[in-house]
């Protein structure tokens, strides 16, 4: 919705906003933007009296502003369809789609395209990525528009996914797994909707996944289904491009790029672990769909600077690091701890914060403890669940301690912590500033 904010204010609307919580980085980037927020909802909110009340998904019936709106008989849309409607429809979209990995694909094929072709592109990212001034631009009329494409319900009126608005010129499907237990009863259910999206594609239109046998067997269904576009696969010899040896370093890695059996380059990244290698060949993948060769792409990936909280480096005291990462799903923190023990030496502390609402709900509590395998020792604030963290957990014996306040929880790590350990700090929320907490701690120890 921050984004959103910023491409109808750089398309000359009046811009305002509410929300219950507001925290950084989305809080610093409107205030950059002088986009005027309110935190919390109330009814009196209609005396804004604005032209059009775009309506996020967090939002409910019973919300007082919204039943005010209903009331008042007040113009409406979903965020996805205000977007569909007044920016994509004249655009070439690339819509990044999958259950991990859709922010950072979608910031570094929105850089490559940016870089590559020399164009004003439009973008609508689902984070803050560092080679960008904010998370949205309205870009140059006819320009690719490349977007985060979330499989979350669109707004408490519009049950489909929201990637249903975007009708993509081309789309990623990085890989698909359950998630989103609070709105999704199985896996399914989401096979269905990534269905809708495939139906609705041109056949000129690219699909753009892994190679067969790397895409996983809920992508396959979902193609097996119907398929009236033009695949492109990625990830394996003789199928697209591929990496046939990485080297990892502090904070990224070097990977030799190859399309099928001829060799491209040698490839700098600033992004670490084997799931950004796929990543980096998904957003390669898809540029050359809209025209932008990998031997051009490549030249630029040196420069891409990542997302803020996709492991992102907060600052080290007295030889400890501490890391944000934005893993929220046991896939993810299973695949950012892999990333954190290629850095080299020394040893990899988790710190985890189940706050999603598929984690809040326990729908994944059996397979937190094995996806905290790869960590030395492991800290889960538990502050609000109703399920038993420390049963969940029990597998991992003594490496793993369940705190309910952070106080607890930081003064543990301070205990604990020595030169060379990595912190690898992971909720999709703010987690009450534990970082800075962390580090000021350390540091006063």
């Amino acid at each position: 919705m921050g984004g959103l904010a910023a491409i109808a204010r750089e398309a000359g609307h009046r811009v305002t906003g509410c929300d219950a919580n507001v925290y950084p980085p989305m809080s610093d980037q409107l205030r950059a933007l002088d986009i005027d927020f309110v935190e919390g909802f109330s009814a009196d909110q209609i005396g804004f009296k604005p032209d059009l009340f775009v309506i996020g998904n967090v939002v409910s019936r019973g919300n007082p502003l919204m039943e005010a709106i209903l009331d008042a008989r007040l113009p409406y849309r979903s965020g996805p369809q205000w977007l569909g409607e007044t920016v994509l429809g004249s655009r070439p979209v690339l819509a990044i789609a999958g259950t991990h990995g859709k922010t950072t694909t979608t910031a570094l094929s929105a850089y490559l395209l940016r870089e590559g072709l020399q164009q004003d592109i439009g973008y609508l990212i689902g984070g803050v990525a560092h080679n960008f001034a904010s998370s949205g631009r309205l870009g140059a009329p006819g320009a690719p528009f490349v977007i985060e494409a979330d499989e979350y319900d669109t707004a408490f009126f519009d049950k489909r996914s929201k990637f249903v608005h975007y009708r993509p010129h081309v789309a990623v499907f990085n890989n698909l797994e359950y998630d989103h237990a609070d709105i999704f009863p199985d896996l399914a259910a989401i096979e269905t909707q990534f269905h809708h999206l495939v139906r609705m594609m041109a056949g000129q239109a690219f699909i753009v996944l892994p190679a067969q046998g790397l895409a996983g067997d809920a992508l396959e269904r979902v193609l097996a289904r119907g398929c009236w576009s033009r695949i492109e696969r990625f990830g394996a010899p003789q199928q697209g491009l591929w990496v046939s040896e990485s080297k990892a370093f502090e904070g990224g890695q070097i990977m030799q790029l190859h399309c099928a059996d001829q060799r491209l380059g040698e490839v700098t990244l600033a992004l670490s672990g084997a799931y950004n290698r796929s990543n980096c060949l998904a957003a390669l993948t898809a540029a050359r769909c809209l025209g932008l060769a990998p031997e051009q792409a490549i030249e630029h990936l040196a420069g891409f600077g990542g997302v803020r909280r996709r492991m992102e480096w907060r600052g080290s005291v007295r030889g400890i690091t501490v890391y944000d990462d934005f893993a929220h799903h046991p896939t993810a923190i299973e695949a950012s701890l892999g990333a954190a023990r290629e850095f080299g030496e020394g040893r990899v502390i988790a710190v985890v914060e189940p706050r999603t609402n598929t984690m809040k709900l326990g729908a994944m509590s059996a397979r937190l403890a094995a996806s905290l395998e790869a960590a030395d020792l492991v800290f889960c604030y538990a502050g609000g669940l109703s399920w038993d963290v420390g049963a969940a957990l029990a597998p991992l014996g003594q490496r793993a301690q369940v705190h309910h306040t952070m106080d607890a929880l930081v003064n543990a790590m301070v205990l604990i912590a020595k030169p060379q350990d990595r912190i690898v700090v992971m909720s999709n929320g703010g987690f009450g500033g534990i970082h800075q907490r962390l580090l000021d701690a350390l540091a006063a120890a």
